[in-house]
């Protein structure tokens, strides 16, 4: 049980990366920009590549209507998701600890996958509606007015995962390293379940 429990105290653990890493990164491509334009998204807020990045994204952005990127004062999510991310973290790790001294405890391990699971499912749903919005809820009177071949106005929304190409700049956006630990820690903390489970089953 012991190898169970460390598994789910060392996979609650890595969730605390995503205070030190971004959790996602969205990049655009262009021959204007042959370094790039990209923008970190992190729990508690969004930041560019460089200093300069998130303003020159909105002032590209401005041209087609689509809205500013917000602050961390204008999502409500920016200051909920820290507090989730932290209190699932130490309730994993203390019910990992617990393992150490109940052998059924591995079951426990199961519940807080399942509802860690959710709640990240939850929070793509929420950021692929934000990006939805932001790509398509466009100012009326932008200077540009880009329409596809029906005359409908052009969606500038940015894939969630993967790449896509919008205009003449490529989109792609990916885990960044914060992502990268979330889903160490979460395939760690499945795997202790079983762990746990076969062992118990060994001893009764």
């Amino acid at each position: 049980m012991k190898l169970s429990s460390t598994l789910m105290v060392l996979g609650s653990a890595l969730l605390f990366g995503l205070f030190l890493f971004p959790l996602w990164h969205v990049e655009l491509g262009a021959p204007q920009y042959p370094k790039g334009l990209g923008m970190h998204i992190n729990i508690d807020g969004i930041v560019g590549y460089t200093k300069h990045d998130i303003r020159n994204i909105d002032g590209l952005n401005h041209y087609i209507g689509m809205k500013t990127l917000p602050t961390k004062e204008e999502m409500w999510e920016f200051t909920i998701f820290p507090i989730v991310i932290g209190g699932m973290a130490i309730l994993g790790i203390i019910i990992g600890l617990f393992g150490f001294f109940k052998n059924s405890a591995y079951k426990w391990f199961i519940g807080w996958f399942v509802i860690m699971s959710i709640l990240g499912v939850m929070g793509m749903i929420d950021f692929n509606a934000w990006m939805t919005d932001y790509g398509t809820n466009l100012d009326p009177n932008a200077i540009m007015q880009m329409t596809d071949d029906s005359g409908n106005p052009l969606s500038y929304k940015p894939p969630l995962f993967g790449t896509k190409d919008i205009l003449n700049f490529t989109a792609v956006s990916y885990p960044s390293k914060g992502g990268i630990l979330l889903g160490i820690g979460m395939l760690l903390t499945f795997i202790s379940f079983f762990v746990g489970k076969k062992f118990n089953a060994k001893i009764t």
